[in-house]
């Protein structure tokens, strides 16, 4: 079986661990961390040293900064951030491949210049001896790019945006979740945002909307329940890759400056809401899975 380690970086993306992509309690963590996070892990993944004992990584500090708007001091308060989570990731052991869990931070340290300010300032950092061989053995990735992670503001939408890209070479297009394992992996606090209306306005909409708005990858979403006023018992994801015009419009609006880009989004839904291929294996797939009965948002 091929790993993770051995794929390149190309058109479509870094091959991120789907261990990475499927960790829980990351829920501190910001649209700007996970921007970060990523950026770090790339790097890594394209030193050819991911797997060797010890490796440590340095790259400038303006290469982490998702926008050249943002000052270091914010990059700082990410690095912070990523070095106090501590995060659950999924794992089958190396001795006859019994599912675990590990408990570990994201970063074994980071190791910042004194002149932060500096154009030769440097971030160097290293990784967590536990979960180095479990990213070495690792057998699952999603393709992430990191323009497109870089250009969301919702973390959820990064959340979901690497959750389909994880799923998206398999035969299947359409998975459901339950709720609880749903809200884990998009990263949602425990005890918030409990009500419908609430996680349906504040998660599932602004995914969705940036998700379909600034990614290659179509998606749809709907919410289970046992009648409508009942709570919601799973998410029911359906997902595509864009072609034509839909293609297009995404490259085109990761152009555009990031203000006003909630509304450009908003409209562009509106007016095109996504709708997967009507031909070829895309129909037959939609056939038998019932996607075109899924909600454009939720």
């Amino acid at each position: 079986m091929s790993s993770t380690f051995e794929q390149k970086t190309n058109a479509v993306g870094f091959p991120k661990a789907g261990e990475l992509i499927e960790i829980t309690g990351a829920y501190e963590l910001e649209a700007s961390d996970r921007a970060v996070l990523n950026l770090l892990y790339q790097h890594a993944h394209e030193s050819g040293r991911l797997v060797e004992d010890g490796a440590e990584w340095e790259l400038p500090m303006t290469a982490l900064r998702p926008s050249q708007h943002e000052s270091n001091d914010r990059l700082r308060a990410s690095l912070i951030r990523l070095m106090r989570v501590v995060v659950t990731v999924p794992f089958l052991s190396a001795e006859g491949g019994e599912p675990r869990y590990l408990n570990t931070h994201l970063f074994d340290f980071f190791d910042v210049s004194a002149n932060e300010r500096a154009a030769s300032a440097t971030v160097r950092f290293g990784l967590p001896k536990k979960l180095q061989p479990v990213l070495a053995r690792s057998s699952r990735w999603g393709r992430i790019k990191a323009e497109t992670v870089c250009a969301m503001t919702s973390k959820y939408a990064i959340a979901l945006y690497e959750l389909v890209q994880l799923r998206s070479g398999m035969d299947r297009c359409v998975e459901t979740f339950p709720i609880n394992r749903f809200r884990d992996l998009l990263g949602v606090p425990p005890g918030k945002l409990l009500r419908g209306p609430d996680f349906e306005r504040r998660v599932i909409e602004p995914a969705l909307l940036e998700v379909n708005g600034l990614s290659d990858i179509a998606v749809q979403a709907k919410l289970v329940r046992a009648h409508v006023r009942a709570p919601i018992t799973a998410v029911t994801l359906a997902w595509w890759r864009k072609e034509g015009d839909a293609f297009r419009a995404t490259h085109a609006e990761q152009q555009q400056p990031k203000q006003g880009r909630t509304a450009r989004l908003r409209s562009m839904a509106q007016a095109t809401p996504p709708s997967a291929p009507a031909s070829g294996k895309a129909r037959r797939d939609k056939a038998k899975t019932g996607q075109d009965k899924l909600p454009g948002a939720a």
